[in-house]
């Protein structure tokens, strides 16, 4: 059950946040413009590119790997391939994960590293293997790891990871908006570098002002019935969140969302696209999650069971570029089953600065649900 007065209760609110996580969301406007600064610093603007590259190869663990794959993947277009390259092993721990290569990747392919760890050993023999068939290698990482050397030996670009001193205080969760924002940022400043996406420092400028505008709307201290994330989050209480998305930026954002509320929030969601989406959940909201169902005797007791589970339809959209959506026909599937929708529309603003406000007003909502549902 979520205490819904905890939302509005600030100080409550920084006690039950153990893991820094409002901090990250609040602070993520300061750390795209420190890994920015880093990026600067360890000599991304002074690279000289031959050419783009063939496939750009993106390893490293956890959520914050994909959503960095994924959303530099959309950025880039199809001009070159963005291929997350997913680890093996027995457990998600450093020293048990396991990546390779492509057998492929040669001279004409560039590896990203990005981990907020850094003593993978499989990462370090990675760059190894990259240095031997000429692939370029380039990591993002915390500083004074053994991923440091590796990259050095791999005459690689090693860009330090821009970290807080909380970070250390507990274990890292990897779909924190901090760790999110120190991974991503110097990746898009290197593909800007290389003329896979047009993202130079005033665009992440401009980005972290607009996190910080997001920070402004949503922090703890702004009360829940004008804060955007703090009322998403009530209203996803006990509900399953159907995350339908619309536009290039949004898929991205939306399939983060559902990572957050299963890892931060522990909440099970379904993501998925419009128009496609409308096929695929239209049995799901016409079945016993719809909120019209209620198969429960009219006599049993209320009080001491948990009310059944029902679905809510959350759409995430960029700003249309034409007068071509499925907007409507979304609202209309979900009112005809009496599936209650909230919905989220960014300010004007070019492409990577409406998906910075997609993702932080939704990594504000997962924080706010995981904080108020286990206080």
């Amino acid at each position: 059950m979520l205490d819904e007065s905890l939302l509005d209760t600030p100080e409550g609110l920084a006690e039950a946040d153990r893991r820094g996580l409002l901090r990250g969301a609040a602070e993520a406007g300061a750390r795209v413009r420190t890994a920015a600064r880093h990026a600067t610093e360890a000599g991304v603007g002074d690279l000289k590119p031959d050419g783009r590259p063939r496939a750009v190869l993106i390893a490293g663990p956890g959520a914050a790997a994909i959503h960095t794959a994924d959303l530099l993947g959309t950025l880039a277009g199809p001009g070159s391939p963005v291929i997350r390259l997913a680890p093996t092993g027995v457990a998600p721990a450093a020293g048990a994960l396991r990546w390779e290569l492509p057998g492929w990747t040669g001279s004409v392919d560039l590896l990203l590293i990005a981990t907020p760890d850094g003593t993978e050993p499989s990462l370090a023999l990675l760059a190894e293997q990259a240095y031997r068939r000429g692939c370029t290698v380039v990591a993002v990482a915390p500083a004074d790891t053994p991923l440091t050397e590796s990259v050095s030996r791999a005459h690689g670009l090693f860009v330090p990871m821009a970290t807080t001193p909380y970070d250390q205080e507990e274990p890292l969760a990897a779909s924190s908006p901090g760790v999110f924002w120190a991974l991503f940022t110097p990746l898009v400043a290197l593909l800007d570098r290389i003329g896979l996406l047009s993202a130079g420092s005033d665009a992440l400028e401009k980005v972290a002002d607009r996190l910080d505008t997001v920070a402004e709307r949503c922090g703890p201290a702004i009360a829940t019935y004008s804060n955007p994330a703090k009322t998403l989050a009530a209203e996803l209480a006990d509900t399953l969140p159907v995350l339908w998305t619309e536009g290039t930026s949004a898929g991205p954002a939306g399939r983060r969302f559902a990572d957050a509320l299963a890892e931060l929030a522990g909440r099970p969601a379904l993501v998925a696209e419009l128009p496609e989406a409308l096929a695929a959940h239209s049995a799901l909201l016409a079945g016993p999650l719809a909120a019209s169902a209620d198969p429960d005797d009219f006599f049993r007791d209320r009080v001491e069971e948990a009310p059944a589970l029902h679905a809510r339809v959350v759409l995430l959209r960029d700003r249309p570029i034409s007068e071509l959506t499925a907007a409507p026909a979304a609202r209309d599937l979900a009112l005809s089953h009496d599936t209650p929708i909230s919905e989220l529309e960014p300010e004007e603003g070019a492409e990577l600065e409406t998906l910075a406000e997609l993702i932080a007003v939704t990594d504000f909502a997962a924080v706010y649900l995981a904080l108020a549902s286990r206080a």
